[in-house]
């Protein structure tokens, strides 16, 4: 958050805060953008995912359970009808 306050709120070029803090251009450039897209909670920090991909990996994490329970339910419903027989 600080190099992104270094170039938008004072004004330094990408570069200069890159030589200040020993990173490259394009990694504040990335920052900046982060920050402009998302605004604070681009840098959750403290191993923390942004909100958005927060959801995301728990959404997934439901998709791969429920694609476990009907693939189970598939073989049990199979097993059920061949027994019929």
């Amino acid at each position: 958050m600080e190099a992104v306050k270094m170039v938008l709120d004072d004004g330094l070029s990408k570069a200069e805060v890159g030589r200040r803090l020993g990173v490259s251009q394009s990694i504040v450039g990335n920052w900046v953008r982060a920050f402009q897209a998302d605004g604070v909670v681009a840098f959750p920090g403290q191993g923390k995912m942004k909100p958005l991909d927060e959801e995301n990996r728990r959404l997934q994490r439901e998709i791969r359970l429920l694609k476990q329970e009907n693939e189970f339910l598939k073989k049990t419903a199979s097993y059920f009808a061949s027994q019929k027989k």
